[in-house]
């Protein structure tokens, strides 16, 4: 598909993504090349011509319109379907960023604090305690448990310092703990998925570590128990009916639109050694607000554009602009004394916010913009969002075991089409 055609398709299928830049001055921006986009194009379609991927969708919307669209490939390799608009897929961590939006609307509202305890909330959290390991008689290695020395916060769920490891990496005794309690292949409502989790200790003390894991999930949870009504109930009242977002949701509920799910290559749906990529097809009990979401990309573009006018949306307001910028600034810098796990995923060059990684210092051997804030799913998709250049990007695709590598080869070749 050559560019004018492409951007022809991405105005067609995608309207209503565009959004206007509300309430401020365009920066002056870097443009992308025509040529530089073909290389993404080739790139992408690579992939695809070499059995790494059965397709993919991405999106690049500047200065709130399109400026590259493209399908690539198939939904599904069994049925052959060709990659659309209207491609459902699993978004996995890009939930995140969600979960956290409406848990800052809530801090907007004064209903919620980034300093509150979450045992104001959740009153089996003042109970936790910090798993330990010490050496003891003939070299044996102990578990025992200690007082915490500070609460857990809102603040450490969102950015997290919570102590709440999802357990699959590290051999640590506590990490072993959350691997054999098997969390992520239970289906529980939000309030005994939480319930179960605090039977565990954390893994280290509030706010020394950012240590993944189940930190967005009980901020779900938070989110339920002030608003009083379930995560999707309030996502749905707040954000995701306002902004337009209707095919996002916890999984696919009608039948219907199971042809419209895109679906990894046969030999690629291990999410880890016990868990496989979900299916969505079926009713989900957890609302999931670390990884269980779904959705399409036309539907995160509107959550990204948002998120890029500084909280607004086609004339209507969701999060004021400071409260955009304190998620998109770092709270896990070098003056918070906060230590980074072994599996720090923002990478050296960033920091975290309270959703989603920041960066920071421009990576050795690029000219990327700080300031750019992001996140990604294990099923492979991915957004960000760089204000510096009014741009933000949204790729979809469902493919664990090469998310890496293609994020980053395309980050690379998006920066390269901007001269960066």
């Amino acid at each position: 598909m050559n560019g004018r055609r492409a951007l022809i398709v991405a105005l067609v299928l995608l309207a209503g993504v565009v959004g206007a830049k509300a309430g401020s001055e365009t920066r002056a921006a870097r443009s992308l090349s025509a040529e530089g986009l073909a290389k993404v194009s080739d790139y992408i379609r690579n992939e695809v011509a070499t059995g790494k991927i059965p397709g993919a969708v991405l999106l690049l919307q500047q200065h709130g319109k399109p400026v590259y669209y493209e399908n690539f490939g198939v939904r599904d390799v069994a049925t052959k379907t060709p990659m659309s608009a209207d491609t459902i897929f699993r978004l996995y961590s890009m939930s995140k960023p969600i979960t956290s939006v409406m848990a800052m609307m809530l801090v907007e509202e004064g209903r919620l604090s980034l300093d509150d305890p979450v045992a104001k909330y959740i009153p089996a959290f003042a109970a936790m305690k910090v798993g330990i390991e010490r050496r003891g008689a003939g070299d044996k290695v102990a578990l025992t448990q200690e007082p915490l020395e500070r609460p857990v916060t809102i603040k450490d769920l969102l950015r997290h310092t919570a102590g709440l490891p999802y357990g699959g990496f590290g051999g640590s005794g506590v990490r072993e703990l959350y691997a054999a309690a098997d969390l992520f292949n239970s289906d529980l409502s939000n309030a005994d998925f939480v319930a179960k989790l605090t039977t565990l200790p954390l893994a280290e003390q509030p706010g020394t570590l950012w240590d993944y894991g189940f930190a967005t999930d009980v901020l779900g949870r938070v989110v339920e128990v002030v608003s009083g009504k379930t995560l999707f109930q309030f996502e749905k009242e707040r954000l995701l009916d306002p902004l337009g977002m209707a095919e996002t949701a916890f999984f696919v509920a009608d039948p219907a639109k199971f042809p419209r799910i895109a679906e990894p290559m046969p030999e690629d749906r291990n999410i880890s050694a016990s868990t496989q990529v979900r299916d969505i097809r079926r009713p989900a009990r957890w609302e999931s607000g670390g990884a269980g979401m779904v959705g399409t990309a036309g539907d995160y573009a509107r959550f990204a554009q948002m998120l890029l006018n500084g909280g607004t949306y086609e004339g209507r307001r969701y999060l004021k602009p400071e409260t955009v910028a304190l998620m998109a600034s770092d709270h896990v810098g070098p003056e918070t004394n906060i230590a980074r796990d072994q599996n720090y995923y923002p990478g050296a060059s960033s920091g975290f916010g309270l959703g989603f990684a920041v960066r920071t210092q421009v990576p050795p051997g690029t000219s990327w913009p700080t300031g750019e804030y992001r996140w990604d799913g294990v099923g492979g998709t991915f957004f960000f969002i760089d204000p510096e250049d009014d741009l933000f990007g949204v790729f979809m695709v469902q493919t664990p075991s090469q998310r890496g590598r293609i994020q980053l080869a395309l980050k690379t070749l998006i920066y390269q089409a901007m001269g960066r």
